[in-house]
């Protein structure tokens, strides 16, 4: 039974409007690069995909590159809010806390954290020169991973929790993911992650990846046919 979606830390929500003045220019240029990754099918909602449950979720920084771990707040998409069409500042939520000891995000907005907010805080906990997170499902590049030598979390770790963000820093120490600024999750079928300076930036290495992982299908002389 896939458990696509689950929440698995604790979060302190306060339900209210976001402030259009603090966060429309930062979300902008998110919703756009979200768009980008729902027509190419990396973010989305599909019967036939992980019994049917929305997939993927975007975030970016906000405020100052300086402030301390735990504490360097984003807004992110909303849980379950991939399989929608149109999003706006309603679909968005601000993590401004996460704690990996104690499993806790507090956060605000009209939409409910992302699943995936812990993980998302412990790449932007990395260094303050990542303002963007990009979460994306691809099998073609997560089956690929290991031709492209992709950092991989332990198949072992499940996603959204303490152990995938202390995963992620770990994988980040040992260089390759400083590198490449994408990783395959091990224990989550299809599951990417690519960080930048942006969303232009954290889309350019995503969809750099992509594009390596489908030139391991093309041989000279041969077709590429996408469906």
């Amino acid at each position: 039974m896939r458990d696509e979606g689950v929440i698995k830390f604790e979060y302190e929500h306060q339900r209210e409007a976001l402030p259009r003045e603090s966060v429309a220019d930062a979300i902008c240029s998110l919703i756009a690069w979200r768009e980008i990754l729902a027509l190419t099918g990396l973010v989305g909602q599909d019967r036939a995909r992980y019994e049917g449950a929305g997939y993927g979720n975007v975030s970016v920084r906000l405020g100052r590159p300086g402030m301390g771990l735990g504490r360097r707040s984003f807004v992110i998409t909303g849980t379950q809010t991939s399989g929608k069409h149109c999003i706006g500042l309603d679909d968005f939520c601000v993590v401004e806390r996460y704690d990996f000891d104690t499993n806790r995000v507090v956060s605000r907005g009209l939409a409910q954290p992302s699943s995936e907010s812990m993980t998302h805080g412990a790449v932007y906990d990395l260094g303050p020169q990542i303002r963007c997170v990009l979460h994306a499902h691809t099998p073609v590049l997560w089956n690929r991973r290991r031709e492209l030598r992709l950092p991989e979390t332990s198949a072992q770790v499940p996603y959204g929790t303490p152990e995938m963000a202390r995963e992620v820093q770990r994988l980040y120490r040992e260089g390759l993911f400083a590198e490449r600024r994408v990783l395959a999750m091990g224990g989550h079928e299809d599951g990417i992650i690519a960080f930048g300076r942006s969303p232009e930036d954290a889309g350019q290495a995503l969809l750099t990846w992509l594009a390596r992982a489908y030139e391991q299908d093309c041989r000279p002389g041969a077709e590429l046919c996408l469906r």
